[in-house]
């Protein structure tokens, strides 16, 4: 068994370059969120409401600001949706949503990788401050793209919103024997990483050093480098279908003079080390969503440990 020690520069940077867009601002699709209410009427009719234009943005430190457009409430009769802006909503054209999270918990998050938030949040809708008790489900998408949902029901009582006086115009308007007083709120919200703001930002070099163990059978590797050879090539400056792989141990992905790469894998920040190879080889288009590479993945974790101790002999 082949067992070589590989002094890595950046390994610290790894972590931080890798997971660069949580450490930067996000700021939501607006086409793919919105946020959802319902209502019971007649005491057995439930419906369902959305306001479908949302915005907001989260911040490095965790700050989180949620824009609602109550003009674009959504009940799916016009005539109600133009009653709710008239007499629930008095003509006020917006609701925010603030919250803090802990972002330390998100930046290890890997793509498909899912969390659950729990956070205290406040709900500012007319003349009202409403405190909520959020329940939220985390999923990170690709490097630069997370959806979060709710968790569970968060219900919120037409008293504290201030709308009770709204809500009986609505009954007498439609006649109608009650409507709930109490209406739980759904939010599905897909936040966009700051790309561009995080691309320019000037990034401090990395001065930690640390030694990580490559452990696995390098003559082995050799064999299974063989269908690698179609598209690498480990001679440094010689490029193929894929980049030339000379120096690859703790270089950063998308980085090799002369190689036109995906914009995926140009803005990874991945720095290739002996776990984010094996995450890659495993599964490059789950691991990079957005990459080129059409290599479907190397199932075997012996034969990715052994093509990774064949890598960090040979590449220089």
């Amino acid at each position: 068994m082949f067992r070589t020690l590989s002094t890595i520069a950046a390994v610290t940077g790894a972590l931080v370059a890798g997971t660069a867009a949580i450490a930067d601002s996000w700021t939501l699709n607006e086409d793919s969120s919105l946020v959802a209410f319902g209502s019971i009427k007649k005491d057995t009719v439930g419906e369902s409401h959305a306001f479908e234009t949302v915005s907001g943005t989260v911040s490095a430190d965790g700050t989180v600001a949620i824009e609602i457009d109550l003009t674009s409430v959504q009940t799916n009769i016009d005539i109600r949706n133009e009653r709710m802006m008239e007499h629930v909503f008095n003509g006020i054209g917006t609701a925010t949503i603030s919250a803090a999270i802990d972002m330390s918990g998100l930046e290890g998050l890997a793509i498909g990788g899912t969390d659950e938030i729990y956070t205290d949040a406040t709900l500012s809708f007319l003349a009202a401050d409403i405190p909520l008790e959020l329940d939220l489900f985390v999923m990170r998408l690709s490097q630069d793209q997370v959806l979060v949902t709710s968790n569970g029901m968060t219900f919120v009582s037409t008293e504290d919103l201030g709308i009770e006086a709204g809500i009986d115009t609505l009954m007498e308007l439609a006649d109608l024997p009650g409507i709930t007083r109490t209406t739980p709120i759904m939010l599905r919200l897909i936040f966009d990483a700051d790309v561009e703001q995080a691309e320019a930002a000037p990034v401090a070099p990395v001065t930690e050093v640390v030694t990580v163990a490559v452990t696995g059978d390098a003559e082995a590797g050799a064999r299974l480098f063989r269908q690698c050879r179609a598209c690498h090539s480990l001679n440094e400056g010689r490029n193929g279908v894929g980049p030339s792989l000379h120096g690859l141990i703790g270089a950063t992905a998308g980085q090799v003079d002369g190689f036109r790469y995906s914009d995926a894998m140009a803005a990874s920040g991945v720095i290739w080390g002996a776990g984010t190879l094996d995450g890659f080889l495993a599964d490059p288009r789950g691991y990079v969503d957005g990459t080129s590479m059409a290599y479907r993945g190397m199932g075997d974790a012996e034969d990715r440990q052994n093509l990774i101790a064949y890598l960090a002999r040979e590449s220089g």
